[in-house]
C-alpha cells in the first residue's frame, strides 16, 4: 500500500522545497510538479520524498483526520492485545 502525507510548503527553491507537517520538516523533491510548481503555503502530498500532487488545505485536513483515526484504531487494537 502506498501512502502520501500532506505537507505544507514552507520555502521553494527550484526543484526542491522545505515542507513541514505536524512539526516535522523535510526537504522534498518537486521534480514531479514541474508543470505546476507549488508556492510557499501550498499543500502537497509527499510520497518517498517526492511531492506528487498539490492539494487544497481542506483535502489535507481530511487526510490528516483519516490518518488520526487509523492511528487511534491501531493504538486501541494494540492495547487490547497487550
Amino acid at each position: 500500500m502506498c501512502l502520501a502525507i500532506p505537507m505544507q510548503v514552507m520555502h521553494s527553491d527550484g526543484l526542491s522545497a522545505r515542507c513541514q507537517a505536524r512539526g516535522v520538516e523535510r526537504v522534498v523533491s518537486l521534480v514531479l510538479l514541474q508543470h505546476e510548481p507549488p508556492d510557499a503555503g501550498d499543500m502537497v502530498l509527499v510520497h518517498l520524498g517526492q511531492a506528487v500532487q498539490k492539494v487544497s488545505h481542506e483535502h489535507a485536513a481530511e487526510v490528516w483526520a483519516l490518518l488520526d483515526e487509523m492511528l487511534a484504531a491501531d493504538a486501541q487494537a494494540r492495547a487490547v492485545v497487550e
